[in-house]
């Protein structure tokens, strides 16, 4: 039973390890500069050492400096986002939740607008980078501490606490965009429409540490969410200490949601979509879903991107535009098929 239980998990895995490498390869090679496989698979083999070929001077530049590190940024931010999106789940115990839920993001996004309204540019480059991901920290603290009572938390009055804060990190951004100039106004909507077309190689390594982290960390978990999943109760005299977990998970999800948040802007609906499709594939066991939710966020992500920057060519559609106009239709599907589940919400 265990070894049939497993079969399914095993071939997503598979197949979803094999999709990444496959369509990070396309696009890689994929653009407004056509570059075959052929040469991409030889470029990479040169760099290491490994034999194939140099590459002529501009291919060379726009794959290792144009499109490279926009693929690894696409991997490393859907899998965090995926991750997160499958560890709010499980904290939750709602297939509906996802990090916006608990003011993750929007708390960056004002982090970042506020940055570029105010003009700061102290750190250089990275001073959009850092206030998003500080203020988007700051925000997933003040939210829990918000949220607690008598030592608990509950979660429902987590989610609520983190609408109110959504709600007043929407008017704080109305309001930076209001003393802000037009060109201000430009790079704000820009950044929140969600694009990894300024990919560098520096961003990848600013998003880098966090994204490692909490990826490395957040399997570490999967047991305790099993036992999550059956409830507070059962879980606390199985063992579980329910508030360290749930805090615990809150910082791993701010870690990975704040960083991505940061470099690329808002990017809705990833994970919510991912998850939830994984689980309905393969059961809800924590063991797969958190690791399998990193490798599905990654390929819509890439998968995103390479459309986002080749459906209008040669202009550019806004990435997390198109995830929500995929995503919105998904979660309506989901929220009607929930409450036919349940009979209703009442």
């Amino acid at each position: 039973m265990k070894d049939t239980a497993r079969r399914p998990a095993g071939w997503l895995t598979g197949g979803l390890v094999t999709a990444v490498a496959v369509l990070a390869l396309v696009s890689a090679a994929t653009g407004a500069y056509q570059i075959p496989l052929d040469d991409v698979l030889a470029s990479a083999q040169h760099r290491m050492g490994l034999g194939g070929r140099e590459l002529d001077r501009v291919g060379e530049s726009v794959l290792w400096h144009v499109r490279l590190p926009r693929v690894v940024l696409a991997l490393l931010i859907g899998a965090s986002l995926g991750c997160a999106g499958a560890l709010m789940q499980g904290v939750f115990g709602n297939p509906l939740a996802e990090p916006g839920v608990i003011g993750i993001s929007a708390g960056a996004a004002v982090g970042a607008v506020g940055a570029i309204a105010f003009g700061l540019e102290f750190l250089g480059n990275w001073t959009v980078t850092a206030f998003a991901f500080v203020a988007g920290l700051a925000t997933v603290l003040l939210v829990y501490a918000l949220s607690r009572a008598g030592g608990r938390t509950e979660v429902v009055t987590l989610i609520l606490t983190g609408i109110a804060v959504n709600a007043f990190a929407g008017a704080l951004i109305g309001l930076f965009i209001f003393f802000a100039d037009n060109a201000q106004v430009t790079q704000i909507t820009f950044w929140q429409l969600g694009s990894l077309s300024q990919a560098t190689w520096p961003k990848v390594l600013a998003v880098l540490p966090c994204a490692a982290a909490g990826l490395l960390v957040a399997p570490l978990y999967a047991r305790r969410l099993d036992l999550l999943a059956l409830g507070e109760r059962p879980a606390r005299h199985l063992g579980v200490d329910v508030e360290r977990l749930r805090l615990a998970l809150v910082l791993v999800v701010a870690l990975l949601t704040a960083a991505a948040v940061a470099v690329a802007g808002i990017i809705t609906f990833v994970g919510l979509l991912v998850p939830h499709l994984l689980r309905m594939a393969a059961g809800p066991g924590h063991r797969f879903l958190v690791p399998g939710s990193a490798l599905g966020g990654a390929l819509v992500l890439l998968a995103g991107d390479l459309a986002a920057r080749t459906a209008a060519q040669p202009a550019e559609l806004p990435l997390g535009v198109l995830t929500a106009l995929i995503g919105s239709p998904f979660f309506f599907w989901l929220l009607r098929r929930t409450r036919r589940r349940y009979g209703g919400w009442a």
